[in-house]
C-alpha cells in the first residue's frame, strides 16, 4: 500500500523535537491533496525522515492521535483520519511561566468550591474517578474592578486537598499547583474559541446576553501524563487579546 509522504523539516534546537515534528507532520496532513494516501509510513521510517529517535516520533504521533488527526492500529499501521482537514484547532507551544503571567495581575473573588461530579464532557480526562473538586472564581481589573473573566477549575481531589483557598485569591491556579502545592507540571494544552455569552456568563461579566466572549480551556498534566486540572475560562471579548510571537530561523 502506498504511504503518505510528509514534508521535510529543519529542526530548531530551542524547541522540543517531538513538538516540532508533530507540528510539521500536522501541517502536512492538513495541507495534503485529496488523492494523497491515508496510511503513514512506519514509526521507524518517519523517525529517519525527520532525523529523530523512534521515542521522539512516538511522542509526536501521540499528540496527533490526541487531536484526532490520526488513528493507530496494532499490526495494521497508522492512518490519517479522513475527517482531518483544514480548520482543526492550532496548537501553540509556550511556557508555564507565560501562562501564569497571562493570568496574573487581576483581582480575584472565590465564588464557590467543593466536590462536584466529573462533567460528562470531561470524563475522558478523569477516567479513574467520578468526582473532582470544583472551584469557581470571578476575576477583574485591579484598578477599575470591572470583571474580565469567569473561571471554573476541575481539580483531582488528592491535589485539591492541598490547596490553600487564600492562595486562589492571590494567584492563578497554575501557579498555586506548581509553587504552593508543589506538583510537577509537564505541559498544559490550551484551546481558545469564540462563543456567545450565556445568561450566567453575561451576568457575571456585566455584558449583554449573547455578547461575543472568548472561551479558554486549559488541561494541565503532571510528569506521568495524568490530568491534574481542567480550567474553563470565559473572557470578555472587549478585554482580552491573544498574541503569539514566533521566531523564524
Amino acid at each position: 500500500m502506498t504511504t503518505f509522504a510528509p514534508d521535510s523539516l529543519a529542526l530548531n534546537r530551542k524547541l522540543p523535537l517531538w513538538y516540532q515534528v508533530s507540528q510539521s507532520l500536522r501541517a502536512s496532513i492538513l495541507g495534503r491533496s485529496p488523492e494523497a494516501p491515508l496510511r503513514l509510513p512506519t514509526e521507524e521510517a518517519l523517525a529517519e525522515h525527520y532525523g529523530v529517535s523512534v521515542l521522539t516520533m512516538r511522542q509526536a504521533l501521540k499528540e496527533l492521535e490526541t487531536e484526532g488527526l490520526i488513528s493507530r492500529h496494532r499490526r495494521r499501521g497508522t492512518f490519517i483520519e479522513p475527517s482531518a482537514q483544514r480548520g482543526a484547532p492550532v496548537r501553540l507551544l509556550g511556557s508555564v511561566d507565560a501562562i501564569v503571567a497571562q493570568q496574573s495581575g487581576m483581582r480575584t473573588t472565590l465564588l464557590e468550591h467543593g466536590p462536584v461530579p466529573v462533567p460528562h464532557e470531561l470524563s475522558e480526562f478523569f477516567p479513574d474517578i467520578d468526582e473532582v473538586a470544583g472551584f469557581r472564581r470571578l476575576r477583574g481589573d485591579e484598578a477599575s474592578g470591572e470583571p474580565t473573566n469567569h473561571a471554573r477549575n476541575y481539580v483531582r481531589p488528592d491535589i485539591a486537598d492541598r490547596i490553600d483557598l487564600a492562595d486562589l485569591e492571590r494567584w492563578p491556579m497554575t501557579k498555586v499547583l506548581r509553587d504552593a502545592v508543589g506538583v510537577r507540571i509537564s505541559r498544559i494544552t490550551d484551546t481558545v474559541e469564540a462563543r456567545l455569552a450565556d445568561p450566567e456568563t453575561a451576568r457575571l461579566l456585566q455584558v449583554p446576553l449573547l455578547s461575543p466572549i472568548l472561551h479558554y480551556t486549559g488541561i494541565t498534566y503532571d510528569a506521568s501524563g495524568r490530568v491534574l486540572d481542567v480550567a474553563r475560562i470565559h473572557y470578555r471579548g472587549d478585554r482580552f487579546s491573544f498574541t503569539v510571537t514566533l521566531e523564524a530561523h
